[in-house]
C-alpha cells in the first residue's frame, strides 16, 4: 500500500454518535435501522472533512450528529476527541425527503407483516429510490465541506432521519 493510499484510507469515520437528547422517540424498527446504519457506516465509509484536512487532520474521525435549531450539527473530532470542526447544515431541503422516507418506511414495516412478496418488493424499491435521492442531496449539500461516497451518504441520511423522529 502506498503512503497516499494509506493516508486516504484514514479519511473515514471510526466512531459515530447521535445526540440522545435530540432523539425523542423510537420504536424497534427504527432502532434496528439505526443499529444497522451505524454498524455498516463504521465498517465501510469514506469521510473527509475538507477544511480540517487542509489544517492537517489525517483521520480517522469521531462524528457526532445532532439537530440544533432546525439544522444538522456535525461535530468532527480526531480519535483523541480533540475537536477538529463543527459544521452546521441547513435541513430545510431535507424536510420533504425525510417525510417521504418516514412514510415509505412505515408502509414497508406494515407490508412486511401482512403483504405479499411482490407488494413488499415494490414498496422496498420505492423506499430505496427516496433514500438514494436523499443521499444525492446530502452529497450536494456537503460539497466543499465533506467529501464522501454514495454509500456513506445513504447511511448518514438514515441517521439524520433517526434524529427527526417525534413521538
Amino acid at each position: 500500500m502506498t503512503d497516499s493510499a494509506s493516508s486516504s484510507s484514514n479519511h473515514r469515520i471510526a466512531r459515530i454518535e447521535l445526540d440522545e437528547e435530540t432523539i425523542i422517540w423510537r420504536n424497534a424498527d427504527i432502532e434496528q435501522e439505526r443499529r444497522i446504519a451505524i454498524f455498516d457506516l463504521i465498517e465501510d465509509n469514506c469521510f473527509k472533512p475538507v477544511r480540517a484536512v487542509e489544517r492537517g487532520a489525517t483521520g480517522p474521525y469521531h462524528l457526532q450528529l445532532a439537530v440544533r435549531d432546525g439544522r444538522l450539527l456535525m461535530t468532527i473530532a480526531d480519535t483523541s476527541d480533540q475537536l477538529l470542526e463543527e459544521l452546521l447544515l441547513g435541513l430545510a431541503r431535507f424536510r420533504r425527503p425525510i417525510r417521504e422516507y418516514f412514510a415509505i418506511c412505515d408502509s414497508y414495516y406494515q407490508a412486511i407483516r401482512k403483504a405479499t412478496a411482490a407488494e413488499i418488493e415494490t414498496i422496498d424499491m420505492a423506499r430505496r429510490g427516496v433514500h438514494n435521492r436523499a443521499a444525492e442531496l446530502l452529497i450536494e449539500r456537503l460539497e466543499g465541506k465533506i467529501e464522501t461516497d454514495f454509500a456513506t451518504a445513504r447511511r448518514l441520511f438514515t441517521l439524520i432521519c433517526v434524529l427527526h423522529i417525534k413521538g
